[in-house]
């Protein structure tokens, strides 16, 4: 029998607000059945860089490459961000990576709305274990879901936001292009680099320090 929607949504939120950490957030997405994504992927993706960091990059879903190694944004998109990061002082040591969804779609399709419903809890619960300082939303698919917003990629970034978490804490973001997008599309690397300028300029404020 085909479990409805919003009773895998319920669940997810039940299991996702009682782990403890992340490593206990992992191992509760590794045993999730509510996500069909999971029976054609080769594995969980979950997340990647530093636990304790105070940057969170939120992307869209594992490609396959990530699918491969279990990682998000360790193929060819995943060594553009590595290297823009790089220009700012940040490196995979200093940030947490992770995306919407946790398996990847088969032939790298979008996420349907459903399966980004029934990812979001553990996403969120992720948020709030990790609390970072500020989160970069890597393309329009996360931050039109995290921060309730319908308009795409282009009306969003340069703009600064607040996420919302479920105790009432308030944490800045911004949104930027996908690095899949800017392979496709080079010349909009400029408006990147404008983008994580003013991330590092926001962390600086903050007091953030991550070089």
């Amino acid at each position: 029998l085909l479990v409805p929607e919003s009773r895998r949504v319920g669940t997810a939120r039940e299991i996702a607000a009682a782990c403890r950490s992340l490593d206990e957030l992992q191992a509760a997405l590794a045993a999730f059945d509510g996500c069909a994504l999971k029976e054609t992927a080769k594995q969980l993706c979950f997340a990647d860089g530093n636990p304790e960091a105070r940057v969170m990059l939120i992307g869209e879903a594992p490609g396959a490459e990530e699918d491969r190694q279990g990682k998000p944004f360790v193929g060819p998109s995943g060594q553009l961000l590595d290297r823009m990061l790089d220009q700012i002082g940040l490196d995979r040591s200093r940030v947490w990576i992770t995306n919407v969804i946790y398996w990847r779609p088969p032939g790298n399709r979008p996420p349907t709305t459903g399966e980004i419903a029934v990812c979001l809890p553990f996403l969120e619960r992720q948020i709030e274990l990790l609390k970072p300082a500020c989160i970069l939303f890597v393309g329009g698919i996360a931050a039109k879901a995290l921060l309730q917003r319908s308009e795409g990629v282009t009306k969003l970034r340069g703009r600064p936001f607040t996420y919302r978490t479920a105790d009432g804490g308030q944490i800045p973001c911004l949104v930027t292009f996908h690095p899949a997008y800017l392979l496709r599309q080079p010349l909009n690397k400029r408006y990147v680099w404008r983008d994580l300028l003013q991330l590092r300029a926001r962390l600086d404020d903050m007091g953030v320090a991550c070089a």
